[in-house]
């Protein structure tokens, strides 16, 4: 329906009407994804150390996508002369996994539920946290797709390892969901990048990881070798699975986060080595996980995850 003063229906600005990620489509039966994107929001975070918030995330994260979702057809990039997420990239939203309070395995299996629907599907996982845990069940829900579909290799992107084995009978919280993944007969490796400072993994863990098979790299250690030199340790032609902790930036640009580490990357950084990821191999599945907005005021947090997200999205399908 037309409104007053509209010759060619609305205008509807970023903050008219409702914030599904990127204003794509909202679908409420998970039976009938018909889709190129499907975006699951995963707003759990019990499985926090120290500050939760990250429940919030994915609410944030959809509003502040809607900044890069008025009134264009798909997304011009002067730089690299390419229109990204054009009208042929066919993106929906699927609400959230449910979340039950204090329950864990509960919650993890409904948001490893929907990432099977969505796979089951043939479309891409596009996972928003929460917690660094809920790429546990995100992981877990690739065990069938894998079967049929050949292994993944796992990019990391973050400030913390997240290798625990165990502490204090604690296995599946925001600390332990690389060393679950690797666990993985399905999963092929793991790339590392970001790590840095204080972590929270002790030093037998970083042998752990290397011993299998795991590359570990830091920020200084990433902008040393460059982009193309750290793509090029990053197997070839696989299936690529891309975790994103939002730690991993800079909190002078992210500080909305549980546990913000001073030397990040910055924007481009990130951007870049995603952009190459797109062109090396096929990205199948991804989630960005703990943007805690009520830690950045500025909302600035939230917008840089929106815009990662947005523009990765566009480098696969604009890539394929």
């Amino acid at each position: 329906m037309k409104e007053h003063g509209y010759k060619s229906g609305r205008l509807n600005l970023p903050f008219v009407g409702i914030s599904t990620f990127g204003k794509s489509p909202y679908v409420e039966n998970w039976d009938a994804i018909a889709a190129d994107v499907a975006v699951l929001g995963a707003p759990f975070d019990f499985g926090t150390q120290w500050r939760a918030g990250a429940r919030f995330g994915p609410r944030a994260i959809r509003e502040a996508s809607t900044l890069f979702s008025f009134g264009h057809a798909g997304a011009y990039d002067h730089e690299d002369d390419a229109t990204y997420l054009d009208a042929s990239v066919r993106m929906v939203d699927l609400g959230d996994a449910d979340i039950i309070h204090t329950k864990t395995e509960e919650s993890h299996r409904n948001i490893e539920f929907g990432v099977k629907k969505i796979l089951d599907a043939a479309a891409l996982p596009v996972v928003l946290g929460g917690d660094h845990s809920i790429n546990i069940p995100c992981i877990n829900a690739f065990e069938e797709d894998c079967a049929k579909n050949g292994p993944i290799h796992v990019v990391q992107i973050d400030a913390h390892l997240d290798f625990v084995d165990e502490r204090h009978g604690v296995m599946y919280g925001h600390g332990n969901p690389m060393r679950r993944a690797i666990e993985k007969p399905y999963v092929s490796g793991m790339t590392q990048l970001g790590i840095r400072n204080v972590s929270s993994t002790a030093r037998e863990g970083y042998e752990d990881a290397r011993a299998r098979g795991s590359d570990i790299l830091s920020v200084r250690q990433v902008r040393a070798l460059g982009t193309e030199a750290v793509l090029a340790r990053i197997p070839q032609g696989q299936r690529y699975y891309v975790t994103i902790d939002i730690d991993a930036f800079c909190p002078s640009i992210a500080a909305g986060t549980g546990t913000p580490s001073h030397g990040g990357f910055l924007y481009y950084d990130v951007l870049e080595l995603l952009q190459g990821l797109s062109l090396r191999g096929n990205v199948a599945g991804i989630d960005l996980v703990e943007v805690a907005p009520a830690y950045d005021p500025s909302e600035s947090t939230q917008i840089l995850a929106a815009q990662i997200l947005l523009n990765f999205i566009g480098f696969i399908f604009h890539n394929r």
